[in-house]
């Protein structure tokens, strides 16, 4: 084993003795060395008592320290132990909060189930009945839209749509006026036979309607857009309207027999406004001529007037009926006074019989007690007691 010599061995304050030192001072005797051996005991032993203090320096610091561990380790086995209690009960609460939140939020959420379940049958309910309903409504415009394609086929066909207009205007006649009032294709003398004639009240001649449809030139005249056709097409409505009116005026207004102004009826109420709208001159013509073009709307007022003039020449008819019943009602009543003042007579007679029949039952109840009391002395001063009783009732 090889030494170095300038390991350090021995230091002696800021100076320190290697193996070398030593060497080199080994012939320096031996009282070097035994100051070398004592000073090297003395640092051992100062290195021990050194040591020992330090070691129990630390002891004495390691108890301390596991002192305080061992209390920190107790006041953390309470804390957690404290802790341990708390979470348990802070557990329980907290499910005990939870169990209730639930119960409710379950309970809530029943009723809200059935709610909406209620609500739900009762808008399929409604549902149903609305898409009946619809259903219904589908059905009735269905069978609207097929009566509108028949109507319409009708009025593409100037026969029906002739008779259309004559339906509707007899409709409107017989549905406001009496009987036996008009006629329906009446013959006049001249051979003609309007579509209906009216009879007024005192006078011999009869109104005159007739009903006409100018459909297709009005439908050209609504649905033409380029001016200039459309005054042409104008022209044609008003020839056509010319044509009915010159008509009417030379067919059906008879002098004497029919009134002197007559009436041309237009079913749709639309080309009466369309008349009066764009063809004021063919309305001045149609005065001129004393015919009166009217729309349904019209007719009924007409209709009503008329109704009116026949319920009041009717009530003037009967005006002297009605004064002959009053007069005999006068005389019943007249009758009835006499015999209800005979039988108040009557009753004033039997109210005095019952007076007098009373009198005699008192009489006879005076005498039944003066038997029963054998007092018959006084008899003859107690009789004229009724007498006068009868004379103060007569008085």
């Amino acid at each position: 084993m090889l030494i170095d010599l300038e390991t350090p061995v021995l230091p002696l304050g800021t100076w320190v003795l290697d193996f070398g030192d030593l060497l080199l001072g080994a012939a320096g005797g031996a009282v070097m060395l035994l100051v070398l051996l004592a000073v090297l005991t003395w640092r051992a032993n100062r290195a021990g008592r050194q040591h020992a203090e330090a070691d129990a320096r630390r002891q004495s610091e390691m108890e301390q320290q596991l002192s305080s561990f061992m209390r920190a380790q107790s006041e953390m086995a309470g804390w957690l132990k404290s802790m341990t209690e708390s979470s348990a009960s802070h557990q329980s609460e907290l499910s005990r909060t939870l169990n209730e939140r639930l119960d409710n939020v379950g309970h809530r959420l029943g009723q809200s189930i059935s709610s909406n379940t209620e609500r739900t049958s009762q808008s399929l309910a409604e549902l149903h009945e609305r898409l009946a309903v619809i259903d219904t409504a589908q059905k009735k415009l269905t069978d609207l839209s097929g009566q509108m394609v028949n109507l319409q086929d009708i009025l593409s066909n100037k026969q029906s749509r002739g008779a259309f207009g004559q339906g509707r205007m007899e409709s409107i006649i017989a549905d406001a006026l009496p009987k036996g009032t008009f006629d329906f294709q009446a013959t006049l003398s001249n051979g003609n036979r309007p579509d209906c004639l009216i009879r007024l009240p005192n006078v011999d001649a009869g109104l005159v309607i007739d009903a006409k449809f100018p459909l297709e030139s009005i439908n050209a005249f609504r649905g033409e857009k380029d001016p200039a056709k459309k005054k042409a097409v104008a022209a044609r409505v008003r020839t056509d309207f010319r044509k009915h009116i010159d008509d009417i005026a030379s067919k059906y207004l008879i002098a004497g027999e029919t009134q002197e102004t007559a009436i041309m009826f237009l079913p749709s109420e639309s080309i009466y406004a369309d008349l009066h709208d764009a063809f004021e001159d063919v309305i001045q013509r149609a005065f001129r001529a004393r015919i009166i073009i009217v729309s349904p709307n019209m007719l009924m007022l007409a209709v009503q007037t008329m109704q009116a003039i026949l319920k009041d020449a009717h009530m003037r008819e009967q005006a002297g009926v009605i004064q002959k019943e009053v007069s005999s009602m006068m005389q019943d009543v007249h009758r009835l006074r006499e015999r209800v003042l005979n039988l108040q007579r009557h009753f004033g007679q039997a109210s005095k019989d019952f007076e007098e029949i009373l009198i005699s039952s008192d009489k006879v109840s005076k005498r039944g007690l003066r038997i029963e009391q054998l007092d018959f002395e006084n008899e003859a001063d107690a009789l004229p007691a009724p007498k006068k009783a009868r004379a103060r009732r007569a008085s």
